[in-house]
């Protein structure tokens, strides 16, 4: 009987094609930018039915059988990708994603869209030759303009993944900002500074599944790592802080983690260190405040970035910088399509996606179900934000364990398992695991000229 049913609908779905009636019939909501003006028709036309909010599904949606079907397409599409918020931020003088222009560019280097189920009753609805063409060609364009830092060989400028590239900092602030950052006073008890957390021998992070606070308090969410943390586009596994400074201000108010209740609090037993407040105003003359006292924090963690990995060198020429093997794994990386979320200088922070795109992680008997689970919906609130994660940034990422945002990861090769059973939808073999995660271990930079300490994950 099932069969029969799943004959009907394939048939109705035909035979609606076969009489003239699109299923992308809807209206899609047309980008309203001039920069892209040369693939807003292809993107209106082939793209934003199943990839944009706000679509109107046509009629013959509400059909038994058939409204089930368009209905799953159309929320599994807008949750891999939701081209119209890309283009919203473009029109807002904003560059497009730079996730969202990996992504783009993977489904077109390997002809997975649309899919094929899709196209054998949308005639028409694959790219031509020309519009590929005009895609990679816009997707470089934009990379080149915003992204590519320079430091690449012109070969590889055009690589998803891109060499670090220190920013201009205050060394005044700096300098302030690492006493602080070290500075045990920030919390309640005076028990805990941020690099209690975040230590530089254990690749900015503390190596716990779940940090612990004051008073022997415990989070539910893995502490991610400081380094090249500048480079994200938001802060936190929710992206609850828009930079550095918005980050520095939330531990040492937080009840579990340092636990004091204001920053007048914290202000008086700063001011009572008569040599370092000197030393504050002579770089903040307004005095010691809670804007300064983050600021000098975001400015120190600004330097705290790990450029010079073999990958680094590598892409900046060095032809001999990695073996083989890690050659390998690197195109394996592109192929299994990680580096559609993992891009740019950090290999991540640039987006938010789903941890259960394409299989439920939440429901595996192992898991404990945790409030951080909810991920970016804890900030925004939007149902449409559950289960949606920063995607954290890869460098030093054998340095970086337990993995996940759940902390219950412990191998490189697990993690990768992971994301390719419950992301991506590409299971990788182990074999390929074994040359992916080669790969990782040759994004390990250097801190203050000087390879990172501590203990690798284990193999």
């Amino acid at each position: 009987m099932k069969r029969n049913a799943r004959y009907l609908l394939a048939g109705s779905v035909l035979l609606l094609t076969f009489l003239g009636v699109s299923l992308s019939s809807g209206v899609a909501k047309e980008p309203n930018t001039t920069k892209t003006k040369a693939i807003n028709d292809i993107m209106v036309g082939k793209c934003m039915s199943c990839h944009s909010q706000g679509y109107d599904l046509p009629f013959y949606a509400a059909i038994p059988g058939i409204k089930e079907v368009i209905e799953k397409d159309y929320r599994d599409g807008l949750r891999a990708m939701d081209i119209s918020t890309e283009f919203q931020t473009e029109t807002a003088n904003q560059p497009f994603n730079e996730a969202a222009l990996a992504k783009m560019e993977w489904v077109i280097l390997n002809d997975t869209m649309p899919p094929a189920k899709f196209a054998m009753v949308h005639w028409g609805s694959k790219l031509t030759v020309q519009e590929r063409d005009d895609i990679l060609k816009w997707v470089k364009d934009t990379r080149a303009e915003h992204y590519a830092t320079g430091a690449a060989t012109k070969e590889l400028a055009n690589e998803p993944l891109q060499p670090i590239v220190a920013m201009d900092v205050d060394e005044q602030k700096v300098a302030i900002g690492k006493i602080l950052f070290d500075d045990k006073r920030l919390s309640a008890d005076s028990t805990l500074a941020c690099s209690g957390c975040h230590a530089m021998e254990k690749g900015g992070t503390d190596q716990q599944q779940f940090s612990e606070g004051i008073k022997e308090q415990f989070g539910d969410v893995n502490a991610p790592t400081v380094f090249n943390s500048a480079y994200n586009v938001e802060q936190f596994w929710d992206g609850r802080s828009a930079d550095l400074q918005e980050q520095a201000g939330g531990p040492p108010l937080n009840p579990i983690e340092m636990g004091s209740k204001t920053w007048d609090e914290i202000i008086e037993r700063l001011t009572a260190d008569e040599d370092l407040t000197t030393a504050f105003t002579e770089v903040y003359p307004s005095g010691w405040s809670a804007e300064n006292i983050t600021n000098a924090i975001a400015e120190f963690e600004k330097t705290l970035i790990t450029p010079n990995s073999p990958f680094d060198k590598w892409l900046m020429g060095d032809e001999s910088a990695l073996t083989k093997n890690q050659l390998e794994g690197y195109r394996l990386f592109k192929l299994y399509r990680c580096s559609s979320c993992h891009v740019g200088q950090s290999v991540g922070g640039q987006s938010y996606e789903y941890m259960d795109l394409k299989a439920d992680y939440f429901t595996l008997e192992e898991k404990t179900p945790l409030n951080s689970d909810k991920g970016r919906m804890n900030f925004t609130k939007d149902p449409n934000d559950m289960h949606k994660f920063k995607v954290p940034n890869l460098r030093n990422i054998e340095h970086t364990y337990p993995y996940m945002h759940d902390g219950t990861v412990t191998s490189l090769d697990e993690s990768v398992r992971i994301m390719g059973d419950y992301l991506t939808g590409i299971a990788v073999p182990k074999k390929a695991r074994d040359l992916i995660v080669e790969f990782l271990r040759s994004l390990s930079g250097e801190l203050n000229g000087k390879p990172l300490e501590g203990t690798p994950a284990p193999n």
